[in-house]
């Protein structure tokens, strides 16, 4: 973790690199808000819509040629190629799945990746494929989609479960109220995480605005992507 002369850290990461990421940006810029995007290098500008809570939503992904300026301020970490479960692969189908994702995302940002979202519905990660990313790619921290409603430091990076979903929201609103009331002496993260498709949903956008709002401008937080907060 940076030594900021803080005890409260405050990061986002988002999946799957969808164009709803375009005004989730916005939001977290007009907030000075920072995140972590995660992107299947293989599936960008694949179209798409998915089926939820009795609703189609649009899925379709940012063109590759996009990634670069859309992400300039944020972090892009990996999220496999093509979204498998890794629970399912041999060990090598792992490795390859995760690390030509860096490889591509590398080439296509210009930055160095880093971090990786495990894809797909749980369990989706496990301890081989952990001891499998840890062994065999340049992966330093991986996260996971179990929402633990904690802000303590956890000692597995290449297991790291979020605070909570921001579909949560009533949850998401009482461990931000939790977080701004905290004086801690050790020092304490808040990790939101999910997918910027899901504000299409009976349009949250707004519910999610104001938490970014509420959470905004405090001189006791460090605001960071992933890797500056865990790393």
């Amino acid at each position: 973790m940076p030594d900021t002369g803080k005890k409260k850290f405050l990061t986002f990461s988002y999946d799957d690199g969808v164009t709803q990421d375009k005004r989730l940006v916005k939001i977290f810029h007009k907030y000075g808000l920072k995140a972590t995007f995660n992107i299947n290098s293989e599936l960008l500008g694949k179209p798409g819509y998915l089926r939820r809570e009795n609703m189609w939503i649009s899925h379709n992904k940012i063109e590759p040629e996009e990634a670069a300026e859309l992400y300039k301020e944020y972090e892009v970490a990996a999220h496999t190629l093509t979204h498998p479960n890794l629970t399912e692969m041999p060990d090598d189908g792992i490795i390859y799945q995760i690390e030509q994702d860096r490889k591509n995302l590398e080439r296509l940002t210009g930055k160095r990746i880093v971090g990786l979202a495990y894809p797909g519905s749980p369990p989706n990660c496990d301890d081989r494929v952990a001891e499998v990313v840890r062994k065999n790619t340049q992966i330093r921290y991986a996260r996971t989609i179990i929402s633990n409603y904690s802000f303590d430091v956890q000692k597995d990076l290449l297991k790291f479960n979020p605070t909570v979903h921001h579909t949560e929201f009533d949850k998401l609103m009482e461990l931000g109220e939790k977080f701004l009331k905290l004086e801690p002496t050790t020092p304490q993260i808040f990790y939101v995480w999910g997918h910027s498709y899901e504000f299409d949903y009976h349009d949250t956008w707004g519910e999610f605005e104001k938490f970014c709002r509420m959470m905004s401008g405090r001189d006791d937080i460090f605001y960071g992507t992933n890797s500056e907060v865990l790393l």
